[in-house]
C-alpha cells in the first residue's frame, strides 16, 4: 500500500496542528456537565458572540448538533423540508428517523439550493391525514450541491415564508465559515434569520473534534436534556474544546488560503481532457470522470497508486477538498499525478 502524501478525501482528516495541541494540553478543565469547566464556557461564548444567538452547547460531533436540533424543534409524525442533497438526508444514517420519528420532504434544488416556490409547494395543509411540516433546514455550504454558497437573500425569504406558516428554522453550518470567506458576509448575519444553527470545528478550523449548537436560552434548555440522552455527556471536555476555540482564533483567516488552493486545482483539473469540473465557490471541486472511461472509485484507485486520495461520491463523481493540511506546492503535485493517470487511462 502506497502512503497517502496528498489527502485530499475531505476537511475532516486535518491533524491539530503542533500549536493546536500545546494550547489544548494547556487549557484548565472542570465538570463539563455541571457548567463549569472554563474551557467549555469560553468557547460557549465565543459561539454565541459569533453567530449573534443567546446561548450555546458543544457536542461531540456535528451529526449529534443536527439531530439534537431536529429532536428539539419536532415531534413524532412531524416533517422537515430540505434540499435532496443535504448531510441530514444522506449521511446521518436516517437519524431523523430513528431517534426524532421525523420524515423528510426533499426538494430538487439547483446545486443544493432550493427556490423560495418549491418550499412553499413542499408545506402542508391542515388536513388530519397530512404531517405537519414543521422544520426547514438549509446546509451552508451545501456539500453535495458542490459546495455552493446559498445566498443571504435566499435565506431571508424562505426563513420569513417559514416563520409566516409557524415553522422552525435550523442551518446545518458545518461549513459556515467557507460561506463567510467567499462571501465576506459575517456568520452573525447568515445565523439570525434561523431558531437555530450548528457550526463545525474539525473541518476547515482543524480542530480534532467538536461542533456547538446555538440557539435561543429555551432552546439550548431543552438541547441539554437529549445531549444525555443521545450519548453525549461529557466531564473534562475542555481539553478538546480548547482546540475548536484555537481554531476559532487562528484558523478562521486562513480559510481563503484552502479556497485559493480549490480555485488553483479546478484550473488545473479544467485543461485535462476527459475531466469535467463543476463550479467552485468554495473549498469543495467535484469533477466527473466519465469522459474517461472508468469510473469515480477505479480512478481514486489509480491515484491511490501515486500517493493522493480523492472522495468517491458515485458513479464517474469525485470530490477534492482543499484544507490546512495541504499546501499549494500539493495542489500542483496533485495535478500533475491526476494528469499523469489520466493520460495512462486514456492511452488504454
Amino acid at each position: 500500500m502506497v502512503p497517502i502524501k496528498i489527502d485530499l478525501y475531505s476537511d475532516t482528516i486535518t491533524r491539530p496542528t503542533q500549536a493546536m495541541r500545546a494550547f489544548m494540553a494547556q487549557a484548565p478543565v472542570g465538570d463539563e456537565q455541571q457548567k463549569e469547566d472554563p474551557s467549555v464556557n469560553q468557547l460557549v461564548e465565543m459561539v454565541c458572540d459569533l453567530l449573534g444567538k443567546e446561548d450555546a452547547i458543544f457536542l461531540p460531533s456535528g451529526t449529534m448538533c443536527n439531530q439534537i436540533a431536529v429532536r428539539v424543534h419536532c415531534r413524532a409524525g412531524d416533517e422537515m423540508i430540505m434540499d435532496q442533497t443535504a448531510h441530514v438526508r444522506h449521511y446521518e444514517t436516517a437519524g431523523a428517523a430513528a431517534l426524532s420519528g421525523v420524515q423528510i420532504y426533499p426538494l430538487i434544488g439547483q446545486r443544493g439550493i432550493f427556490s423560495i416556490n418549491q418550499f412553499q409547494s413542499a408545506i402542508r395543509g391542515s388536513h388530519a391525514y397530512d404531517p405537519r411540516s414543521r422544520l426547514i433546514l438549509i446546509e451552508q455550504t451545501s456539500n453535495m450541491g458542490g459546495g455552493s454558497v446559498w445566498p443571504l437573500d435566499a435565506i431571508r425569504d424562505i426563513c420569513d415564508l417559514a416563520h409566516q406558516k409557524g415553522l422552525v428554522c435550523h442551518m446545518d453550518g458545518a461549513r459556515l465559515f467557507n460561506a463567510v470567506t467567499a462571501t465576506r458576509i459575517s456568520a452573525k448575519e447568515y445565523s439570525k434569520h434561523f431558531d437555530s444553527v450548528f457550526i463545525d470545528f474539525s473541518k476547515g478550523l482543524g480542530a480534532p473534534v467538536g461542533g456547538a449548537l446555538a440557539g435561543s436560552k429555551a432552546f439550548i434548555q431543552e438541547a441539554w436534556r437529549f445531549k444525555h440522552q443521545f450519548g453525549g455527556a461529557m466531564r473534562q471536555a475542555g481539553i478538546i474544546a480548547a482546540g475548536a476555540t484555537y481554531g476559532l482564533q487562528h484558523h478562521l483567516d486562513r480559510l481563503v488560503e484552502d479556497q485559493e488552493h480549490a480555485q488553483l486545482l479546478a484550473a488545473g483539473l479544467r485543461n485535462i481532457p476527459g475531466l469535467n469540473v463543476e463550479p467552485v465557490e468554495t473549498n469543495l471541486v467535484f469533477f466527473d470522470v466519465a469522459g474517461l472511461g472508468l469510473t469515480a472509485e477505479a480512478f481514486n484507485h489509480l491515484l491511490m497508486q501515486q500517493g493522493v486520495r480523492v472522495s468517491v461520491v458515485e458513479g464517474t463523481r469525485i470530490r477534492a477538498v482543499t484544507h490546512l493540511d495541504v499546501s499549494r506546492s500539493q495542489i500542483k503535485e496533485a495535478l500533475q499525478v491526476i494528469n499523469a493517470v489520466a493520460a495512462q487511462v486514456r492511452k488504454i
